[in-house]
């Protein structure tokens, strides 16, 4: 805790001073990001610092694997499935990205299929078809592994089109939707491209 005093008192004496008007008018005119990033929770994932955005360009959604659930209009509480109609129906966002990594710890609780969760292995059975195709793959528990990490997106993406109004935006041109991974080890970013299904390194 004294390292997270310690850093906002660094924010407030460098950045927020340096930066306050731009602040007060950023905080005055509302958000109005272009992209929508769907990403992991895992703490060594940072978009805003793998990106160099600033504050009020990226809206972000983070999450367990960085899944996004079905359409599922039941009344129950659905974080991710709100923050994407937010996004897309009053912020108007244009492109939407889904953005996998290597190493991922909710992926690895899905392969190994842990039996003492409350939680976790419920969510991540949206990806489970992405285990199965990735055990076919391979016997190699880190190829199976990214192998899984790279379907769990795609799956994430087709998910995206069960929400009518996010069909209903792409089809008419107004917003695109992405498949990104990213591999914090080697430093490299890779782009699903969708004419091959395969991703692609920047």
């Amino acid at each position: 805790m004294k390292k997270l005093i310690a850093g906002y008192r660094q924010f407030q004496a460098t950045y927020y001073r340096e930066n306050r008007a731009f602040i007060e008018d950023l905080m005055a005119r509302g958000q109005a990001p272009r992209t929508l990033m769907i990403a992991c929770s895992d703490s060594r994932i940072d978009p805003s610092l793998k990106f160099g955005v600033e504050p009020g360009e990226l809206f972000i959604v983070r999450n367990v694997a960085n899944l996004v659930p079905p359409f599922e209009p039941d009344g129950h509480t659905h974080g991710t499935s709100a923050a994407l109609e937010f996004a897309v129906r009053a912020l108007q966002v244009e492109d939407v990205i889904v953005m996998g990594h290597a190493r991922c710890g909710g992926i690895r609780a899905l392969m190994n299929q842990p039996q003492d969760s409350d939680f976790v292995a419920a969510w991540m059975k949206i990806a489970e078809s992405a285990r199965a195709k990735a055990l076919e793959a391979s016997a190699i528990p880190e190829v199976a592994q990214r192998c899984c990490e790279q379907e769990a997106v795609k799956i994430s993406l087709r998910n995206l089109l069960t929400f009518p109004w996010v069909k209903e935006a792409v089809d008419a041109g107004k917003l695109r939707t992405h498949g990104w991974y990213f591999d914090l080890e080697t430093g490299t970013l890779f782009i699903l491209n969708k004419t091959t299904a395969v991703f692609e390194a920047v």
